[in-house]
């Protein structure tokens, strides 16, 4: 049928077609495998290069960061012969936590756990990070439950010297 329709067609508006038909599979061509495939490449070049930037990053911060671990250790406060239950005790009063505080008793030889009652968990969250900062003290757990007033927790710590 298509032949047919082709042999009755003049030479010269077969060789337009077989141009155009040319030209439609070009296009074609570019507009479903080509340029997909272009953009493809340019969003994953874009994209290796944005990863290779955040890895020289993380690099340059990795190092920073052992840098600053190995200051931390160094650098830090006395405790002035202070075990740990007496260090957690001191600081947790020091941190406004006095009220709150019911007990401090030792798990083991290196280890305390402290028990609070009505704590303002803002100032509970600062007090462990002072430890962990200033004086390497570790939490090993943490356990709070909300109360009724807001922004106040009943929680159990225990903190682990190294």
């Amino acid at each position: 049928m298509i032949g047919e329709w082709w042999q009755k067609q003049s030479e010269r508006d077969r060789r337009v077609l077989a141009i155009g038909a040319a030209v439609v599979a070009v296009l074609l061509a570019w507009a479903f495998v080509w340029y997909p495939l272009a953009r493809a490449r340019a969003q994953l070049e874009s994209r290796v290069e944005q990863e290779r930037a955040d890895l020289a990053w993380m690099r340059q911060t990795g190092g920073e960061l052992q840098e600053l671990r190995a200051k931390g250790a160094r650098g830090k406060v006395d405790r002035q012969g202070k075990s740990l239950f007496a260090l957690a005790d001191v600081t947790a009063r020091g941190a406004g936590l006095a009220t709150a505080l019911k007990r401090v008793e030792p798990t083991g030889p290196r280890s305390v756990r402290a028990s609070f009652e009505a704590a303002n968990f803002d100032a509970l969250i600062g007090w462990v990070d002072v430890l962990a900062r200033d004086y390497a003290v570790q939490t090993t757990d943490f356990s709070a439950d909300r109360v009724e007033a807001i922004g106040t927790v009943n929680a159990r710590v225990v903190l682990e010297e190294p």
